[in-house]
C-alpha cells in the first residue's frame, strides 16, 4: 500500500522512483487501474471498483486531496504516484516500478506514471526508464484520454479520467487482467459499469 502523505508546501518536492511487487496466486491477477480523480471521483467509483473485485488498485496520478487514496484503500490495497497537480504529496513517488510476481517466479512488470505520452507516443524519457526497469507495460494518467497502445515496443495504457469530465471524454477506469493466457487490458465506464470502448 502506498505510504500515507504528509502536506506540505506547493514546492514540488524532488523526483523519486519506488518499487512495488505484487503477489499473483496461481498466476492470475486483476488490477484496476484510476488516474485523475482531482479529488472528486464519479459517485459511481467505489460500486464499481468493489463489483470489479480488483487484487490492487493503481492510480495514475493528479489525486487531490489525499482522502482520494484513503477511499480506494477500503476496497483494495493502493499503489500511487503523484500528478503534476500533486504538490503535497510528499511522500508518493513519481515513478513506480511494480513488479507482479508468482512464487517468486516474474509475470509482469509495470512502470507507473503521470505524464508518459505526447500525443500517442511515448516520451523517450519514459520509454529508456521502463526499459532500465525491464517493464513491458507503461501506465498513466494526465490527458484523460483513455488509449491502449503500443509505441518503442513497449504497450502504453491510460485508463482515463474519473474525476470531472474534461471537454466530452468518457468517465472511465481501466483494469489489467493477469492470467497464464495472458495480460488483458480494458477501459471500463464508472457511469454504467460496463466495459467501454472508443466511439
Amino acid at each position: 500500500m502506498a505510504p500515507r502523505a504528509e502536506v506540505g508546501t506547493d514546492v514540488p518536492p524532488a523526483l523519486r522512483t519506488d518499487a512495488a511487487t505484487i503477489e499473483a496466486k496461481g498466476g492470475t491477477l486483476r488490477l484496476a487501474v484510476v488516474a485523475d480523480t482531482h479529488s472528486q471521483p464519479h459517485p459511481n467509483t467505489a460500486k464499481c471498483l468493489a463489483a470489479l473485485a480488483p487484487d490492487a488498485i493503481l492510480h495514475g496520478g493528479d489525486i487531490g486531496e489525499l482522502e482520494v487514496l484513503d477511499e480506494l484503500a477500503k476496497i483494495a490495497p493502493v499503489y500511487a504516484v503523484r500528478g503534476n497537480i500533486d504538490t503535497r504529496a510528499r511522500d508518493l513517488p513519481d515513478v513506480l516500478n511494480i513488479e507482479l510476481v508468482d512464487g517468486g517466479r516474474t509475470l509482469l512488470r509495470i512502470l507507473l506514471t503521470h505524464i508518459a505520452v505526447y500525443g500517442p507516443k511515448l516520451r523517450a524519457e519514459v520509454a529508456a526508464a521502463a526499459r532500465k526497469a525491464k517493464a513491458s507495460l507503461v501506465v498513466c494518467g494526465h490527458s484523460h484520454v483513455p488509449f491502449i497502445g503500443s509505441d518503442r515496443g513497449l504497450t502504453v495504457f491510460n485508463p482515463g479520467s474519473i474525476g470531472p469530465r474534461r471537454f466530452g471524454l468518457p468517465i472511465v477506469f481501466g483494469k489489467i487482467d493477469l492470467s497464464p493466457a495472458g495480460v488483458k487490458l480494458a477501459h471500463v465506464s464508472v457511469e454504467t459499469g460496463e466495459t467501454w470502448l472508443p466511439p
